[in-house]
C-alpha cells in the first residue's frame, strides 16, 4: 500500500532516532469544510496505520457506499441542514471499529476555519508617531494536551524595524488561540524588547515531555506574562536615545547617526512560559549575551542583536531550544533544557574560537540528523553545528537568505543542502548536509536573495531547484531547464492532489505547470480579502499539515487583522499518507518556521513524483 511504501522510505532514511523519541500525541486532526455545494471531510493518518479505513456519517447516515482506504479525504452532497459528521476508523484486519470523533457541520460553513482576534490598541511612540497591529508569524502547538494544535501568533506594530534601521517601536505581542477560535493568552513582551523581524524567535513546543507544548522566547524588564506577572523590574528603560558614529558601507568617511529606539543595554532573559495559561513558568539569563557591542561587527547594534532560534533533538530523544545570535561576523548559538522545572544550559558554540565559522550565518536554518548518529545538527546557513555544540563544517561560502534541507534525490537515504548567498560571488549552491562537499555551484555577481527548492516538474529526476539569480531551475545533475521563466522563490505547498509541491507567493497558492511551461493560480488569497507578510518575503502567518490530511494547510490574516483564516485544500486526492507532522525533521522545520526570513517546511525524506507509488482508485 502507499502507507506501507512512505513509512518505509521514512524509517530508510531516518534510521537511527531512537524508539523511544519524544513526539506529539495527535488527534484525527478532523476538518470539515464546503466547496460549493459539496461538504469536504479530511482528517489524519498516524504512524503504523496502513490497516485502518473509515466510514462517514451525517446524523447517523452513512455517506461513504464501503470504507474508505484510498485517502483521508471525502467530498459528498452538502446538507442542508446543520449535521453531526462522524468519522469511524475501522481495523481492516478484524473488521473492527476502533475509535470515532466527530465535527459539526454548518451550512455556512466555508472552505477555511476563522479564528476571530482583537488586535493590540494602537500607540504612540515616544516621537510622536503613532502605530498600529497586525498580525504577524504563528506556530503551533498542542498546549493543553488534547491532541489538537492551538496557534500561537506574534502581533507586530507598525513601526517595527529592520536591525539596520533606528527609531523606536511598540512593544510586541504573543497570543494563543483554540482553533476553535478562544484567546487562551496574551503575553506583553514589553519596551525593552524591539520589534522587527530578527528579534523575536519563539518557539512552541513540547520541551518537557508531558504532552503539552511550551512558548520559549527571549524576554527583558517588563515582560507581562499571560497570568499578567511582570517579569525582571517593570519600571526599567533601556531603550535608548543618543547620537553614536557607525560606518557607512562602501565610503570611507563615517557620519553621526541618531540611535534613538535601540536596546543596546540592560539585562536579557530567556523564558518558558506555560503553553496553556501563558503563564512564566522560569526565567534565566540570556545566552548567546550581549556582551561588547562592537564584538559582533559595529558599533550601533546591528549585527549584535541578529536573532534566530531553533528546536532539536540533541540526545536523540528530547528536544532542546537553540538559541543562535549573530552571523555577519560573531556568531554564537547556546543549547538549552527544559525538564519541567529548570531551564538549563547544555552547550554554546561561539565562533570567536572556530575563527572558520564566522560569518557564515543566514537569516535561517535547519534542523535533521545529517550525520546518522541519531541526533540533530543544526544547519545555520554555511556551516554546520554537531549535536555535541563542536564544528561540523564550515564551506566558508558566507551569509545568505534563504537554505533548503531535504532528500533531492529518490533513492538517497542522505540529505543535501540547496543554499543561497549574498557575496555576489558564490550565487547558490547544492552541498552534502552531512559533509559540507558542494554537488554543483552556480556562481553568481548577484546578491541573491532568494531561492526555493522543491519538485515540481515530473519529467526530471528528484528535486528542483532554483533563486532570483536566473530563471528557469536546475535540475539534481546540474542542468538548467526553462532559462527564460520567471519562477515564485518565496515559498511551497504541498495543496493539490499530486505528488508534486506547489508555489507559495503572492498572496497565493501557485503551480508550475510543465506541460505549457506557465504559473497556474490555484488559491488567490488576496481577492478574498486576505494579505501576506514581511514585505517582499511575502510568506502567511504559517503554512504545515496541521489539519486534516497529509496536505498543507495555510493561515493567513485578513487586511484588517481582525481575523486568521486557516485555509485547507478542497482538491481530491487519491493518496494518503501519515501526516508529516510525525515526521521529526519535519516538524522541527514547523517550529523554525516563523524565525528571520520564513522558510516552507520539508521533510527528512525524499517526498515527489519519483516515489515508488500510484494513487489508487478513490473507493
Amino acid at each position: 500500500m502507499v502507507l506501507n511504501m512512505l513509512f518505509a522510505v521514512y524509517m530508510m532514511a531516518q534510521p537511527a532516532y531512537s524508539p523511544s523519541i519524544q513526539i506529539e500525541s495527535l488527534d484525527r486532526g478532523l476538518v470539515c469544510l464546503k466547496d460549493g455545494d459539496s461538504i469536504i471531510v479530511s482528517w489524519r493518518l498516524l504512524n503504523n496505520e496502513e490497516h485502518l479505513a473509515f466510514n462517514i456519517s451525517a446524523n447517523g447516515k452513512q455517506l461513504n457506499d464501503k470504507p474508505i482506504s484510498s485517502s483521508t479525504f471525502f467530498k459528498a452532497l452538502a446538507p442542508e441542514q446543520e449535521a453531526k459528521i462522524r468519522l469511524t476508523a475501522i481495523d481492516t484486519r478484524k473488521n473492527k471499529r476502533v475509535s470515532s470523533c466527530s465535527t459539526l457541520y454548518q451550512p455556512q460553513q466555508t472552505d477555511y476555519l476563522t479564528i476571530p482576534l482583537t488586535p493590540p490598541m494602537p500607540g504612540v511612540a515616544p516621537d510622536g508617531k503613532a502605530y498600529i497591529y497586525s498580525a504577524n508569524d504563528a506556530s503551533v502547538g498542542d498546549v493543553d494536551g488534547d491532541g489538537a494544535y492551538e496557534v500561537i501568533l506574534k502581533w507586530d506594530p507598525s513601526n517595527s524595524h529592520d536591525n539596520s534601521h533606528e527609531g523606536y517601536t511598540g512593544p510586541v505581542y504573543i497570543d494563543c488561540y483554540k482553533l476553535t477560535g478562544q484567546r487562551l493568552w496574551r503575553i506583553n513582551l514589553g519596551r525593552n524588547i524591539r520589534a522587527g523581524a530578527h528579534y523575536t524567535q519563539f518557539l512552541v513546543y513540547d520541551f518537557d515531555g508531558d504532552g503539552c507544548s511550551e512558548l520559549i522566547v527571549k524576554t527583558a524588564d517588563g515582560t507581562r506574562d499571560g497570568s499578567g506577572q511582570v517579569i525582571g523590574d517593570p519600571q526599567a528603560n533601556w531603550v535608548t536615545d543618543e547620537y553614536i558614529i557607525k560606518h557607512v558601507p562602501g565610503k570611507s568617511k563615517r557620519q553621526t547617526s541618531h540611535n534613538y529606539g535601540r536596546i543596546l543595554k540592560g539585562p536579557e532573559y530567556l523564558t518558558v512560559f506555560e503553553g496553556k495559561t501563558g503563564k512564566a513558568l522560569a526565567t534565566v539569563p540570556f545566552e548567546p549575551a550581549r556582551g561588547e557591542v562592537a564584538d559582533w561587527g559595529d558599533t550601533y547594534g546591528n549585527r549584535c542583536d541578529r536573532f534566530l532560534a531553533a528546536v532539536a533533538y540533541l540526545d536523540g530523544k528530547h528536544p532542546s531550544a537553540i538559541m543562535c545570535r549573530g552571523y555577519y561576523g560573531k556568531t554564537c548559538l547556546a543549547a538549552y533544557d527544559w525538564d519541567g522545572h529548570n531551564l538549563t544550559l547544555r552547550w554554546l558554540f561561539n565562533s570567536l574560537e572556530h575563527p572558520d565559522y564566522s560569518g557564515q550565518g543566514n537569516h535561517n536554518l535547519r534542523v535533521g540528523d545529517v550525520d546518522g548518529d541519531g541526533c540533530d545538527e543544526i544547519t545555520f546557513g554555511a556551516m554546520a553545528i554537531d549535536n555535541d555544540g563542536s564544528g561540523l563544517y564550515t564551506t566558508r561560502l558566507g551569509h545568505g537568505d534563504a537554505i533548503h534541507q531535504f532528500a533531492f534525490y529518490p533513492d538517497s537515504t542522505q540529505l543535501q543542502i540547496w543554499d543561497v548567498h549574498e557575496n555576489k560571488v558564490d550565487g547558490s549552491e547544492l552541498r552534502d548536509a552531512r559533509t559540507g562537499r558542494i554537488i554543483f555551484q552556480i556562481p553568481s555577481n548577484m546578491d541573491v536573495g532568494r531561492g526555493m527548492a522543491a519538485d515540481i516538474d515530473p519529467t526530471n529526476w528528484g528535486l528542483e531547484m532554483w533563486s532570483s539569480s536566473q530563471r528557469g531551475y536546475f535540475d539534481v545533475k546540474g542542468q538548467h531547464h526553462y532559462p527564460q521563466k520567471a519562477l515564485p522563490q518565496n515559498s511551497a505547498v504541498w495543496w493539490n492532489g499530486d505528488l508534486l509541491r506547489e508555489l507559495l507567493d503572492r498572496n497565493a497558492v501557485l503551480k508550475w505547470n510543465w506541460q505549457t511551461q506557465a504559473i497556474d493560480t490555484l488559491k488567490n488569497f488576496r481577492s478574498e480579502g486576505c494579505s501576506f507578510n514581511n514585505g517582499s518575503k511575502q510568506n502567511p502567518c504559517l503554512s504545515a499539515d496541521i489539519i486534516g490530511d497529509w496536505r498543507e494547510e495555510v493561515i493567513v490574516r485578513d487586511r484588517q487583522s481582525t481575523q486568521l483564516r486557516i485555509y485547507s485544500t478542497t482538491i481530491p486526492t487519491s493518496y494518503r499518507f501519515p501526516t508529516f507532522m510525525l515526521d521529526i525533521p519535519y516538524r522541527l522545520s514547523v517550529a523554525t518556521e516563523n524565525v528571520g526570513y520564513n522558510q516552507p517546511p520539508e521533510p527528512g525524506i525524499y517526498f515527489g513524483s519519483d516515489l515508488p507509488i500510484k494513487a489508487k482508485d478513490p473507493d
